[in-house]
């Protein structure tokens, strides 16, 4: 995207100075850690593809780091989920300098539907293009894995966003737990996760952010995944047996794996 193409907020504080201001700090109990370095911010955007005229929802947008790039792509229209209300001055200085529509949306994402969010002109059919709708988010490690396997359901059940069509998600986890998204069949890091994530999506591991891009710095890197939801599962069975079945297998050593499946 050339210069001319991104728009420019009008003069705003820094993330840096509005967490000094607000006296914001990352809460440890929520898992949070904020990513403060821009360029590493723009690659996170750009991962999830051309946002220009779609609608972007955020999920754990924090004090409006990533918030800040996805608006300055020219979405048609920007909404945030965020659990933690200490988040609001920065959040809604933000909305009020944004010249794209902005709403804040004060919740717990594993507990949101988001069945009835979006325009119902950006609606596709499951097996046409996916839909100029985007979910995008840092997320805090105690919750990616939980909502990535809550959205699965979602998608092979086409309810919430996945109403939409085939919406795509561009989200942060752990390394490892990215690298088990992606594995391969037959290699070490083959997990439970990398059989239901490949099941229902494209998985892309599009990069990776070391820890000391973050503050407070976690112990672990971060891997930045793309996923996009597929036309067909794989296995046309419904999510639950699905998920039985690997858990199941899973929980065995591999040598073992087939008294799983018995």
């Amino acid at each position: 995207m050339s210069v001319s193409q991104i728009i420019r907020l009008p003069p705003l504080p820094s993330i840096r100075d509005l967490i000094k201001l607000y006296k914001l700090r990352a809460m440890k109990e929520l898992s949070q850690n904020f990513l403060m370095e821009p360029r590493l911010i723009s690659r996170i955007v750009r991962s999830a593809g051309s946002v220009k005229d779609c609608e972007v929802c955020e999920v754990g947008p924090g004090p409006g780091n990533i918030t800040r790039s996805i608006i300055q792509n020219m979405p048609s229209r920007v909404l945030i989920i965020e659990k933690d209300k200490r988040f609001t001055p920065s959040l809604e200085l933000l909305a009020e300098s944004s010249p794209v529509p902005l709403e804040l949306i004060f919740g717990d994402v594993m507990n949101f539907n988001l069945e009835q969010m979006f325009n119902e002109d950006n609606k596709m059919e499951w097996e046409d293009k996916c839909p100029q709708i985007h979910l995008i988010g840092n997320l805090p490690f105690n919750v990616s894995t939980p909502l990535i396997i809550r959205w699965l359901k979602a998608i092979s059940e086409r309810k919430s966003a996945w109403r939409y069509g085939r919406v795509r998600m561009t989200l942060t986890f752990q390394k490892e737990v990215a690298e088990r998204m992606v594995a391969p069949i037959m290699t070490k890091e083959r997990s439970r996760l990398s059989v239901m994530c490949q099941n229902w999506c494209r998985v892309e591991h599009k990069f990776n952010i070391p820890g000391r891009a973050f503050i407070p710095k976690p112990n672990v890197d971060v891997g930045v995944v793309r996923l996009t939801p597929l036309k067909k599962p794989i296995i046309n069975l419904p999510f639950d047996i699905i998920e039985k079945v690997i858990r199941s297998v899973f929980s065995y050593r591999q040598k073992h794996c087939i008294r799983g499946v018995e």
